[in-house]
């Protein structure tokens, strides 16, 4: 069995280039830079996305959209989704901590929004950020509390 053992395919690593060795090595003379130009001397090096000189494609294409640095990002949540989640007591206060541990949220550093997709009859009292008009409107027909923290 030992005696079967092989390198992994690229283990071994690969050699370094030895430029500049004779015309035998087929790297002599020029060392497979060609002959003259930018990129045949000594530190020639271009940025990322240097085109040669023509105008750059992220300078051709125009720009487009907006991206608003103030917007709050939001955990969502569903009411229909709270209703249904065999993890959550609804006799208890539904809370941001409560929805993390019932996996109906990732972040816990995100604010929470409840949204009012989804049917609703349990009575749930619920903790959070924001909640959309018609989540309030099923949780408090439902005979629910809601109360809006920071």
């Amino acid at each position: 069995m030992l005696h079967r053992l092989e390198k992994a395919p690229g283990a071994a690593g690969k050699r370094r280039k030895r430029v500049g060795r004779g015309p035998g090595s087929t790297l002599g003379k020029t060392c497979g830079r060609g002959h003259k130009g930018q990129n045949s001397r000594s530190g020639s090096k271009s940025r990322i996305g240097f085109e040669g000189g023509q105008m750059p494609i992220h300078r051709r294409l125009p720009k487009r959209g907006f991206k608003n640095i103030f917007r709050t990002e939001y955990n969502i949540v569903n009411v229909g989704n709270i209703a249904k989640c065999k993890k959550i007591n609804p006799a208890e206060v539904i809370n941001r901590d409560s929805l993390v541990e019932a996996g109906l949220i990732r972040d816990n550093k995100l604010p929470v929004k409840i949204l009012g997709n989804g049917d609703l009859q349990a009575v749930l009292n619920i903790e959070a950020q924001k909640f959309s008009a018609s989540a309030e409107k099923k949780i408090t027909n439902a005979g629910g509390k809601i109360s809006v923290i920071n």
